[in-house]
This record gives structure tokens, C-alpha cells and sequence, in this order.
């Protein structure tokens, strides 16, 4: 008799039910996780109840959810193929090679210039009296001018680029800092602030060298002579007369010789190279693209203050060096407007892309 036991409605589980719900006719309404839970629990203590071998056995499958505002795991989970692929020294060398093959193109018209470029054979009149100032050594040196145009310029970027990167690893472990650069040499990788400073650096050199060259194109298609022009050469026409016979005056001259007997052969070359100023082109150049530089690279709000006092003195600098041309009677005022605008213009293209 105990084996002929009635079926009760309390048999039936209440997963049991909701299928023979959504068997019927009537259409169910859609399943809660809630639900399924009760469901799942009431049919676990309904079969404890009665000790019975009929178990039911649940198997929820749950899908995996991956939610965008509640977690840090998913937003900074980042593929391993996002990592780039390593490059040895055969893929190091071949880059630097070329890049000095495209500063070649710049270096070498330069390199021709200073060694075998003539300045257009420009004339003079005696009664000029911009060409009658006397002969300064230079207020900025070409030692200085080079120390500061060049050394500090790689310096500052090394040490920006080497601290951007340790900030970058300690607060986004996930960006491409921590990846590494991708390039390495005897089984080391280069970081990747190195790399930036290559390209940073590579710029900036070969910036550089396209303003300088543009300023020598235009000093010997031009040949101006220099201010101190009178002191330094003391010219004498081939007829044997000077600027102090009343025969020259009014006279344009091209042709003369220098009667200095201390002038060297450099400076009778560089006298003719007055237009435009190559300090100036060269200062304004090295000091905008750095001011443009800190401004897009160094972003430390407690390091503004700084960030701006270093810009300020930077441009001073350049604002001095053009300056000094015109009272040290290197070069005339329009020769250093000209420069200035070549450097300006120069450093403002180069770092144009520059994030």
C-alpha cells in the first residue's frame, strides 16, 4: 500500500510547476533571478523532507556578466597582443641608419657651405653709414650659444621623458609605458621613455638642421656685409684709392680689396654673411621648440609654477641673444628680425604633431 502512494500537489517542485506553466497555453511571465533562486531552494528542502532517492539536481547556469562601471579588473584588462612584438639590433640599427641618412640631406649642404660656399659678391657705398660701427667680440659666444641651445635642450627632454615614465608605470600600469618599447639589445628591452627620447630628440636635431640650412641659403644668396664692415675690412679699390678720396663718393663698389693686415680669411668670408642672423635663427628655434616642449610633455600641476619660470627664461634667453647681434654690431636690425622669424617659424612646424 505504500508503494501505491496518491500524487498531492505538494509533490510537485516548484521548478516542475513552472514548466508545466510555460507548457501550457498561457503565456509565462519572464523568470527573475529571485525566482529561480526560491525555486532552487523550496526543492531542496522539499526533497530533505521527505528522504526519499527521487533527488532533483539544479544546474544554473549563470552567464558571465562584465560590467563597465563598477570594477577596476575589467578596465585594465589588456590583451597580451597588445603588447609590441620585440625588435633586435638588426631592426635597431637599421632605423638610426636611416634617420642619419635624412639628416645626411640636411648635414651635407651645410657641411658644403662652410667649407667650399662663396657669399654673392655684394657692393658698398662709402657714404653708408651702417657699415661704419666698430668691430665688438660677441656678447653670446658660440661656446655658450651652444650649450645652450643644444646640451640643455637633450638634457631637459631626457630627464622629462624619464620622469613621465615613472609616472605613467605608477598610476596606469596598463599603458604602453609598461610594456617596454619593444626594441632590445643583448637580451635587454629598451624602456620606452628612451625610445621617446630618440624621437623627441631626432626632431629637434633635425629641425634644427633644415633652419640652419634655410639661414645659410639665405646668407650667401644674399651676401650683406656686416656692420663693423668699414673698421674690420678697410677696403682700397683696385684703382689704389679709399673712401676718404672724393672720387668714391657717391661711387657703388664691388670691386676691393681689404688693406687690414690682422684679418684673417674667415673673417673676410664671414663679414659678406650678415643676413639673416644665424644666432638668432638658431636661438629662437632651440628655445620655442623647449617652451612648446614642456608645455605639451610636463603636465605636474605641482610643478607649474616651474613649468612657467623655466619657459619665461628660455625665452629670455633667445630674446637676448637676438638683441645682443644688433649692439654687439654683429649684424643689422633686419638681419635679426629675419633669423628670429626663421627659427619661430621652424620650431612652430616641427612640433606641430607634437601630443
Amino acid at each position: 500500500m505504500s508503494s501505491l502512494r496518491p500524487a498531492s500537489v505538494s509533490d510537485t517542485t516548484p521548478l516542475q510547476r513552472f514548466e508545466s506553466q510555460s507548457s501550457s497555453s498561457e503565456e509565462p511571465s519572464s523568470p527573475t533571478a529571485s525566482s529561480i533562486l526560491a525555486a532552487a531552494a523550496a526543492s531542496s528542502n522539499q526533497t530533505a523532507n521527505h528522504n526519499n532517492n527521487n533527488n532533483v539536481k539544479l544546474d544554473l547556469q549563470l552567464p558571465t556578466f562584465v560590467g563597465n562601471s563598477g570594477g577596476h579588473a575589467a578596465m585594465y584588462m589588456v590583451p597580451n597582443g597588445n603588447k609590441p612584438p620585440l625588435r633586435g639590433p638588426r631592426q635597431i640599427f637599421g632605423r638610426i641608419l636611416m634617420d642619419l641618412c635624412l639628416l645626411s640631406c640636411v648635414g651635407l649642404p651645410m657641411l658644403g657651405f662652410s667649407l667650399w660656399g662663396e657669399a654673392y659678391n655684394r657692393g658698398f657705398f662709402c657714404n653708408d653709414s651702417s657699415l661704419k660701427h666698430p668691430y665688438k667680440e660677441s656678447t653670446m659666444p658660440s661656446w655658450v650659444l651652444y650649450l645652450m641651445c643644444g646640451v640643455l635642450p637633450f638634457s631637459v627632454m631626457l630627464v622629462v621623458e624619464f620622469f613621465r615614465a615613472q609616472d605613467k608605470r605608477l598610476h596606469s600600469p596598463f599603458q604602453k609605458y609598461s610594456f617596454g618599447s619593444g626594441y632590445h639589445i643583448c637580451h635587454l628591452e629598451l624602456p620606452t621613455w628612451l625610445l621617446e627620447c630618440y624621437h623627441r630628440i631626432g626632431i629637434f636635431i633635425f629641425g634644427l638642421g633644415v633652419e640652419q640650412l634655410s639661414t645659410n641659403i639665405a646668407k650667401y644668396s644674399i651676401g650683406r656685409l656686416r656692420p663693423h664692415f668699414y673698421t674690420l675690412c678697410q677696403p682700397i679699390m683696385i684703382d689704389g684709392t679709399n673712401c676718404s678720396d672724393p672720387i668714391n663718393a657717391g661711387r657703388y663698389i664691388e670691386k676691393f680689396t681689404c688693406a687690414a693686415v690682422d684679418i684673417t680669411s674667415k673673417q673676410i668670408k664671414d663679414m659678406r654673411l650678415s643676413f639673416p642672423s644665424g644666432h638668432a635663427s638658431f636661438a629662437c628655434f632651440s628655445m620655442l621648440y623647449l617652451v612648446i616642449y614642456l608645455q605639451r610633455r610636463m603636465h605636474w600641476n605641482r610643478l607649474r609654477m616651474l613649468r612657467h619660470l623655466l619657459q619665461f627664461l628660455l625665452l629670455m634667453f633667445a630674446w637676448y641673444t637676438a638683441l645682443s647681434r644688433v649692439s654687439d654690431y654683429k649684424h643689422h636690425w633686419s638681419d635679426v628680425l629675419a633669423g628670429s622669424g626663421i627659427g619661430l617659424t621652424y620650431a612652430i612646424i616641427v612640433t606641430s604633431t607634437m601630443w
